[in-house]
């Protein structure tokens, strides 16, 4: 029996008075007044301690908006996207709901089991993040496989932008070449600007430094004034960006029946594009920033010689004669390289003002020629032909 119940049934049988259970029990007249009260009011149960906890509380999260986050975190998961507290509070306020602090969502996700504990991780605060500080100051490049409904396999090739995570390419191929990554490139390029800088592993298809050599990549790149960058051998921290954007993308694509042709899984991944843009927010970009806002919302960096105009870049052989022929401004133009250069693959970059002819297999620039549309024959303005400097 409490303390409070022995000095009210001592006073009430008559055995002590208030002041002596006060002083007996060490209570308060006052507090002991108010005890016989509830004793007249609600007998011997009524004396023991009320909670001090308030009847209601008006900050208290709706059933309705409990309702929401289970539903968002369910349908979330399912989607094969991301259904983090900061994730659900975007969703709801896009909704129009009340949105709980991130501490109290991750509570109710508790209360409902839907939070699977993890093992115990490396701190964040131990790793060294680097972050470009513009758009188009590093765009990131790597491929990853899936496979079709058949078995078929699919390497995706991705380029992603390093500052807004905004996925800039997201393309299928059977196999990823290096004609395709210089096509991807300079499509994704004309759409979006040129980059100051790329970073990506050291596959042959980005880079043949490996072999002492340059590929078709590493000779666009040179052109263009942009700095390529590799991650170190056995290291692919270094691209840590669009390796962790490769688990993002697999976890979205597992929860999808497999494409039947190539022609379906890009048309999967470009619906995949729209979401991971735009319809979502990163963990990695300010609260509720989706990928496509961080992208838009600052000035995009250049390369430090950028061209200025327009640029595309054509294969081609040097004829026998030692002559190209290239289409501009709608008319056949004759270009001059030498006959010793014979039947030599070359890659040719056109911008608005120049034409550039570079060897493909010795990395030698072998012609440059001034953009003159009304001559049908341009000249070699290089005198004295070399290595390609980089």
């Amino acid at each position: 029996m409490s303390k409070a119940r022995v000095a009210v049934l001592h006073i009430v049988s008559g055995q002590l008075s208030v002041t002596a259970a006060a002083k007996t029990y060490g209570f308060s007249r006052q507090h002991l007044h108010r005890l016989l009260k509830r004793y007249r009011e609600g007998g011997l149960q009524a004396v023991d301690a009320r909670s001090r906890r308030p009847g209601s509380n008006p900050r208290a999260v709706s059933d309705e908006i409990i309702t929401a986050i289970v539903g968002l975190r369910e349908q979330l998961t399912a989607d094969g996207l991301d259904a983090g507290p900061l994730t659900l509070q975007w969703h709801l306020r896009h909704a129009g709901l009340s949105v709980p602090a991130t501490s109290t969502i991750r509570r109710i996700l508790h209360h409902h089991g839907l939070i699977t504990p993890q093992p115990r991780k490396r701190p964040k605060s131990s790793y060294h993040r680097f972050e470009a500080a513009q758009p188009n100051e590093c765009w990131q490049s790597d491929f990853t496989h899936w496979s079709l409904a058949d078995g078929t396999d699919v390497e995706i090739l991705n380029w992603l932008d390093d500052h807004s995570r905004y996925l800039l390419a997201c393309t299928a191929y059977a196999r990823v070449t290096g004609p395709d990554v210089v096509t991807s490139f300079t499509a994704t390029a004309a759409i979006y600007g040129l980059p100051a800088s790329t970073l990506t592993d050291n596959g042959t298809v980005y880079t043949a430094r490996f072999t002492n050599g340059h590929n078709d990549f590493e000779r666009l790149l040179a052109t263009l004034g942009i700095t390529q960058k590799n991650g170190r051998p056995g290291h692919p921290q270094t691209q840590g960006k669009i390796e962790r954007f490769h688990q993002t993308l697999k976890r979205w694509l597992r929860p999808r029946p497999r494409p039947s042709t190539m022609a379906d899984m890009q048309q999967l991944l470009d619906q995949f594009t729209a979401v991971y843009n735009t319809q979502r927010t990163h963990r990695a970009l300010p609260p509720s920033t989706t990928p496509a806002q961080a992208y838009n919302d600052r000035p995009k960096a250049n390369p430090t010689n950028e061209p200025t105009g327009h640029f595309r870049v054509r294969h081609d052989t040097i004829d026998q004669f030692g002559k190209l022929t290239l289409r501009y401004g709608s008319r056949i133009h004759h270009l001059g390289t030498g006959k010793t250069n014979a039947r030599t693959p070359v890659l040719i970059l056109a911008t608005t003002t120049t034409v550039t002819v570079i060897s493909k297999t010795t990395y030698r620039l072998i012609s440059s020629h001034t953009i003159d549309p009304d001559r049908n024959y341009w000249r070699n303005q290089q005198k004295h032909p070399g290595r390609w400097p980089g």
